[in-house]
């Protein structure tokens, strides 16, 4: 037998080719980032227009008639600009680390950052806020409009590399600083040192800078006048870690710093302002939907659902209410919501007795704050017993009952007045508000779908059905007196739900 042997092919790699190709792939790509650049590039400002810019207007706020201005944000800026010199170190390291921790060692743009604000646009289809250097913050604040767009970042980076060409890295800081807003209508840091601790910016301290530098990256949220003051005071404590661990100053100072009272040293809210809760809501609101620097210098008019007479009712009601309540209940504070059922526009809104008064954390809005809502809980249960086939006629036994809980413990309810009434009608334990009736409707109608049914009238907390038990229905869980009025709007409302609203319409400064 003949055996011819096989003839094994011979596979030629050509390594100079493949260089070629990975040239030419290269080439390629440099080129069309390239032409994108200069496409981008050809109509931008020049970055030395940063010495001639636009006066900001003022937006202000209305009722909804437009004849009551609640607030102005004032367009002639709280600024007085300062030289470098003047500034305090305090300020300038607590600004970098909060904003631009590679300030002095980027060129304008930082690589990492630019991409993990892409993958963030990437995953949530839209293109966000983030990844900025202060360089680039200060040529969206200067040179660029505020729209969230691929074209506007572009621009901004091109420009933010330009104007690190032209400017010194100690220039760049001064004129952020001089340029960023504080909220509370102050613009720089010596109108923020001014407006806050009623001083001038070269005479703040360590803890006084660490906290003025972390209102810039939301002036209207993180306002020390504001609804999220624990927040605030948390980022400032943030900072001082933070500059200790870069070095800027050390461990002891900055424990040292946060052991001081720091909202004691700010200066009392003085700026003039109506329906003070409901301004500062609206405006939190205007400030995540057109950004702070829009709303602070846009020149907008802002038409709200603010009923100004019915406002004036309401602020009188709750004086009246919280001296009632501090006779009888030793409580020190109301807060009340109206609603329109029909429209859901928000009618009136007072958060608290005095917004100014900080012995009751008076700027606090309690009525967006969590609390238990007692026995206004029972119609979401008893609507959700009628949904499941129950009626207002079905017998209920009030009576001493003993309920196991999942824990394995026993829970005994009692009635207001300690008093049982044997039979009666769901409708009759209702209007009677009885307690006992209420825990054995939510434990026929399930504590998950009466959850369901406040969330779908209105009720947005809750969110988490298994910390909940039967004590629900009395009060045991946290809902918010605007969710609240509004679910009970839903049901004045013949069931139909309308969501909540503030603002009638905005005109932008051209009307």
């Amino acid at each position: 037998m003949w055996e011819f042997p096989v003839k094994k092919r011979t596979t030629y790699f050509s390594w100079k080719k493949l260089g070629k190709i990975f040239l030419v792939i290269v080439l390629a790509s440099f080129l069309a980032i390239a032409s994108i650049f200069i496409w981008f590039a050809r109509d931008l400002p020049s970055p030395e227009k940063l010495s001639h810019l636009t006066l900001a207007q003022t937006t202000k706020i209305y009722d909804r008639t437009g004849q009551h201005i609640l607030y102005e944000i004032h367009g002639e800026e709280k600024r007085t600009e300062i030289p470098f010199s003047q500034i305090p170190d305090s300020i300038k390291y607590a600004t970098i680390t909060l904003e631009d921790q590679t300030f002095y060692s980027n060129h304008g743009v930082e690589i990492k950052g630019i991409a993990r604000a892409a993958l963030k646009d990437i995953l949530h289809r839209k293109v966000a806020q983030g990844g900025s250097t202060i360089t680039q913050q200060l040529v969206k604040l200067s040179l660029l409009s505020s729209k969230k767009t691929l074209s506007r970042k572009i621009k901004e980076v091109i420009l933010a590399v330009e104007l690190e060409q032209k400017f010194s890295k100690d220039q760049i800081l001064a004129m952020y600083l001089n340029k960023i807003p504080y909220g509370s209508n102050a613009y720089g840091i010596e109108a923020a040192a001014e407006t806050f601790f009623g001083c001038h910016a070269s005479q703040l301290t360590l803890d006084e800078s660490a906290l003025l530098a972390s209102l810039p990256k939301a002036p209207s949220y993180y306002s020390p006048y504001g609804n999220h003051i624990k927040k605030l005071v948390a980022r400032q404590k943030y900072a001082l870690d933070q500059m200790a661990k870069l070095g800027y100053i050390t461990q002891t100072q900055a424990e040292t710093a946060k052991k001081e009272n720091i909202l004691a040293k700010i200066k009392p809210f003085s700026d003039k302002i109506v329906a003070p809760h409901f301004v500062m809501y609206v405006k939190e609101y205007l400030e995540n939907e057109y950004g702070n620097q829009t709303l602070e210098q846009g020149g907008m008019k802002i038409y709200t659902t603010l009923d100004w007479n019915l406002q004036k009712i309401a602020e009188e009601a709750v004086k009246e209410g919280a001296d009632k309540n501090k006779i009888n209940w030793n409580a020190s504070n109301v807060a009340l919501v109206a609603i329109d059922p029909k429209t859901g526009q928000i009618l009136a809104m007072v958060g608290s007795k005095d917004y100014f008064n900080a012995k009751i954390d008076g700027q606090v809005n309690v009525a967006l704050s969590p609390r238990q809502p007692g026995s206004s809980f029972k119609p979401f249960v008893y609507l959700t017993a009628f949904e499941k086939g129950f009626t207002p006629e079905t017998q209920l036994w009030d009576v001493d009952t003993n309920f196991s809980t999942a824990d394995g413990k026993t829970y005994n309810p009692k009635n207001y007045d300690g008093k049982n009434r044997g039979i009666l009608e769901m409708k009759n334990a209702l209007a009677m508000s009885l307690n006992v009736p209420a825990v054995k409707t939510l434990y026929l109608a399930g504590v998950k779908p009466s959850i369901e049914t406040a969330h779908k009238m209105g009720i947005t907390t809750l969110n988490q059905p298994d910390r909940y038990g039967l004590s629900l229905v009395l009060g045991g869980g946290e809902v918010t007196l605007l969710d609240n009025t509004n679910a009970y709007a839903t049901l004045a409302n013949d069931g139909v739900y309308h969501p909540k609203v503030s603002i009638l319409k905005v005109e932008d400064s051209e009307g």
